[in-house]
C-alpha cells in the first residue's frame, strides 16, 4: 500500500508525461555513457542553420496538434532505448530488411514519422548531405519539449489502461470511475483505441502533476501507479511530486543521458537522404 503524502508536499485533487519520465530520471543514476567523441557545437559551422529549420517544422506541427509534442519525444525514447540513438526506428520496412517501425510495440502506436520527414526536407534545404536522422530526431524532441514547455503529457489508449481501471485495488476510486466511462469493459469493442489523457489535469502544461497524481493514486497505467505503490521509487516520486525544480533539473540531464546511449560517430554510419530508408 502506497504511504500517504504529506500534507506539505502534495495535494490529492479530484480534477509517458508519457511513462519515459521516470527512465529518463533514474539516468541520473546509471554509468555515465561515453561521449567523448560528441560535441553540443559540431553543426556551428557545417550547417548553422539546423536549429532554425528543425525548430520551424516543429512548431508548425505541434501548433496543429499538441499531442504531437510528446510523440516526437516518445521516438526519441524508444529509438535511444533499443540500441542507441541511430535513428533506426525511421528505417521502413523491405522485402529484404524487417526493422524496429513495425514491431508490436510500435505498429500503430509510435507516431510523428512525417513530421520528421519534413524536418529532413528542410534541413537537407538548408545544408544538404550534412546533418544525420539521428541528430536531427534528438533536435526535434529537444525543440518539442521547449515549444510545448517539456510536456509531462501523453495519451494511452483505452486496451492500455483497462485492466488498471477495472482491476486494480491501488488506484483512487473517482478517478477509476472518470476513466472506465471512456472505456468499456469487453474488449474488441469499438472503444478500443479511445483515448485518455496520462495526466487529467494538466495535459498539455509541463510541470509535475504527474508525480502528484501518482501520490493521489490517479496514475492512468498499472506501470505508472506502480511507481509509486510501496516499492524502491517511492521516494523518488515524492520528490518530484513536492519539488518541481528537481524534477526539471534531472529531467534535462536524463534526455542528455538517454542522447548519449552508444552513439554512431566519425564513419560508423551514415548521413541519409531519407531517413526512411539506407542510402
Amino acid at each position: 500500500m502506497a504511504p500517504a503524502a504529506p500534507a506539505s508536499a502534495t495535494k490529492c485533487s479530484s480534477g509517458i508525461v508519457i511513462s519515459v519520465l521516470l527512465p529518463l530520471a533514474l539516468l541520473m543514476a546509471a554509468a555515465g555513457t561515453s561521449s567523448a567523441q560528441l560535441s553540443t557545437g559540431f553543426y556551428s559551422s557545417s550547417c548553422p542553420g539546423v536549429y532554425d529549420a528543425v525548430k520551424s517544422v516543429v512548431q508548425s506541427a505541434v501548433a496543429s496538434e499538441q499531442r504531437m509534442g510528446a510523440s516526437i519525444v516518445r521516438l526519441f525514447f524508444h529509438d535511444c532505448f533499443v540500441q542507441g540513438c541511430d535513428a533506426s526506428l525511421l528505417l521502413d520496412d523491405t522485402p529484404s530488411f524487417q526493422g524496429e517501425k513495425m514491431a508490436n510495440p510500435n505498429n500503430g502506436s509510435v507516431r510523428g514519422f512525417e513530421v520528421i520527414d519534413a524536418v529532413k526536407s528542410a534541413v537537407e534545404k538548408v545544408c544538404p548531405g550534412v546533418v544525420s536522422c539521428a541528430d536531427i530526431l534528438a533536435i526535434a524532441a529537444r525543440d518539442s519539449v521547449v515549444i510545448v514547455r517539456a510536456h509531462t503529457i501523453g495519451q494511452a489508449r483505452c486496451t492500455n489502461f483497462r485492466a488498471h481501471v477495472y482491476n486494480d485495488t491501488n488506484i483512487d476510486g473517482s478517478f477509476a470511475r472518470t476513466r472506465q466511462s471512456g472505456c468499456p469493459r469487453s474488449s474488441g469493442s469499438s472503444g478500443d483505441n479511445n483515448l485518455a489523457p496520462l495526466d487529467l489535469q494538466t495535459p498539455t502544461v509541463f510541470e509535475n502533476n504527474y508525480y502528484k497524481n501518482l501520490v493521489c493514486k490517479k496514475g492512468l497505467l498499472h506501470s505508472d501507479q506502480e511507481l509509486f505503490n510501496g516499492g524502491a521509487t517511492d521516494a523518488l516520486v515524492q520528490s518530484y511530486a513536492s519539488g518541481q525544480s528537481e524534477f526539471f533539473s534531472d529531467f534535462v540531464t536524463g534526455m542528455v543521458k538517454m542522447g548519449d546511449i552508444t552513439p554512431l560517430t566519425g564513419s560508423g554510419g551514415q548521413i541519409r537522404k531519407n531517413c526512411r530508408r539506407v542510402n
